[in-house]
């Protein structure tokens, strides 16, 4: 006898798409909790650089994956998912309904798609080898064993390349991870605007981390003892503030723009990867994207 997947509900899209807000919303309507699926939420503190949502929202609606490990200690794909998959029997286990909510597209496909995690675990003495190389030569060692660079390696996010040359000096195949084998049945639903919206609302929610001192974040940081290099590896607000604090931009403004710039690409980059999974339904923000959504989820829920 085939058991009945259980059913989930994501919410994805870029940075600065009110994608938490929608989910919130969504999530106290029907009864469910909200799991993060961010690369940077995992880390303990950091809320304004890594964009968590506020106590107030939290208590609003139960909220799972945040503040997980230190910023400097190690965090695998594989560790995500575990922990994902634990919180979704738990939700479920309770009678709810679980809503994974994120930017990170790696991060929602491994529990949507069921990604098989079988590479090598962890070898610390190839990693800090491996840490000591600039990007163009971790470049060049994917490329020396992969025909091509695979979608979800960001090429120049030094932490990703370090663990894929890592997996490919072990001996194993990048692509052998990526076999399938979902456990849920999932609702995908997609959160944007149009790229000249999404700048502006980029540029207004960075100003507002500013003022409530985003920078003192990354500086208590250094000031404890966490290297410059973790910083620089771990995200763009995250970089740029360090790089801000060493004296590396003309100024302040130079560092707003040039991190209000960064940002804006990266929401490009965020929106190339959704667009390319066709099982997304995008909602109209500019709509009654609530309706909207919910119609889809009572179908998805088939309720009445």
């Amino acid at each position: 006898m085939t058991s009945i997947k259980p059913k989930i509900i994501t919410v994805v899209g870029t940075n600065a798409s009110g994608k938490s807000s929608v989910a919130i919303e969504l999530a106290k309507k029907y009864k469910g909790e909200i799991i993060s699926a961010d690369s940077r939420q995992i880390f303990k503190g950091y809320d304004l650089c890594s964009g968590k949502v506020t106590g107030s929202e939290r208590a609003e609606v139960a909220h799972f994956l945040l503040d997980v490990v230190n910023i400097d200690e190690y965090f695998s794909l594989s560790d995500y998912q575990s922990l994902v998959y634990s919180t979704i029997e738990d939700i479920t286990g309770r009678g709810k309904l679980p809503f994974l909510v994120g930017g990170t597209g790696l991060y929602v496909r491994a529990v949507v798609d069921g990604y098989n995690l079988v590479g090598a675990g962890p070898d610390y003495g190839v990693r800090a080898q491996l840490e000591s190389m600039t990007i163009d030569e971790l470049l060049h060692i994917v490329k020396a064993k992969e025909t091509e660079i695979p979608a979800y390696i960001d090429p120049n996010n030094k932490k990703r390349l370090v663990r894929a040359c890592e997996i490919l000096l072990l001996g194993q195949n990048l692509n052998a991870t990526r076999t399938k084998n979902p456990l849920y049945q999932s609702l995908q639903i997609g959160v944007t605007w149009d790229i000249s919206v999404v700048r502006k609302r980029i540029e207004e929610r960075l100003k507002s981390r500013l003022s409530e001192n985003m920078i003192d974040e990354v500086k208590a940081g250094l000031a404890s003892g966490i290297p410059y290099e973790v910083f620089y590896n771990h995200g763009l607000e995250y970089r740029f503030i360090a790089q801000y604090l060493n004296n590396e931009f003309a100024g302040y403004d130079d560092f707003f723009e040039k991190l209000k710039t960064a940002i804006g690409q990266f929401a490009k980059k965020q929106m190339t990867w959704f667009r390319k999974d066709q099982s997304i339904h995008w909602i109209n923000m500019e709509g009654n994207y609530i309706e909207e959504a919910s119609g889809l989820i009572d179908t998805f829920l088939e309720l009445p």
